[in-house]
């Protein structure tokens, strides 16, 4: 009778600990997006030191540096350390964010990254975590949206939605395969799959 009881035991006891897990997993995750809303929120500001009108109305060379030299490295700003290539901006989620130079698993968390590539040669692929402060609502970009990178000079690049796709983890090749000026890509929650976003370039 009481192997029964023990028996009948275990699988509550088992139930407790997996929501138990579950509970502390979902916390976790908050506290990470909340750390990294506001790691965005602080280099935004510092990013902003010199304000957007100023940066676009600069007098400029006849032939911006990157179109003379377009295989340049990007040029880099550095804020607590990180090297930053510049902001994107998807309007039509009211997201503005700054990109980091270089993945890495710890810059994952604190900002999007950019993957490969550079805006300069038209293959620029940008990721970022799920977090609802970062790149949770990609999906919900529709067709002719407008996306918006500006490098840390002040060059501003428009690009705008031209399809939406799912990649698994493995197509690694895929993400950069095509000719797509511009990329977005962000993990499914558990990771089964890749919501990728394809941007055509516009006339800024």
């Amino acid at each position: 009778m009481k192997n029964k009881t023990k028996k009948g035991l275990l699988p509550i006891f088992l139930g407790i600990l997996l929501l138990a897990c579950a509970a502390l997993l979902t916390a976790h995750n908050v506290r990470a997006d909340r750390s990294a809303q506001e790691s965005v929120r602080t280099v935004l500001e510092q990013m902003d030191s010199v304000p957007t009108t100023q940066r676009n109305t600069a007098v400029l060379p006849a032939l911006p540096a990157y179109m003379q030299y377009p295989e340049m490295e990007m040029p880099v700003r550095v804020i607590d350390g990180r090297e930053y290539i510049g902001v994107i901006e998807l309007p039509s989620l009211s997201l503005t964010l700054p990109v980091l130079s270089e993945l890495t698993a710890v810059n994952l968390t604190v900002s999007p990254c950019r993957y490969v590539g550079s805006a300069y040669l038209d293959n620029l692929v940008i990721a970022a975590h799920n977090y609802t402060s970062h790149f949770a609502r990609l999906r919900d970009l529709a067709y002719g949206d407008t996306v918006i990178f500006t490098d840390v000079d002040g060059n501003v690049f428009t690009y705008e939605v031209a399809q939406i796709e799912m990649l698994a983890p493995t197509q690694v090749n895929e993400m950069t395969d095509g000719d797509w000026p511009l990329s977005l890509f962000t993990c499914t929650y558990g990771g089964g799959a890749r919501v990728t976003v394809r941007c055509e370039k516009t006339e800024n």
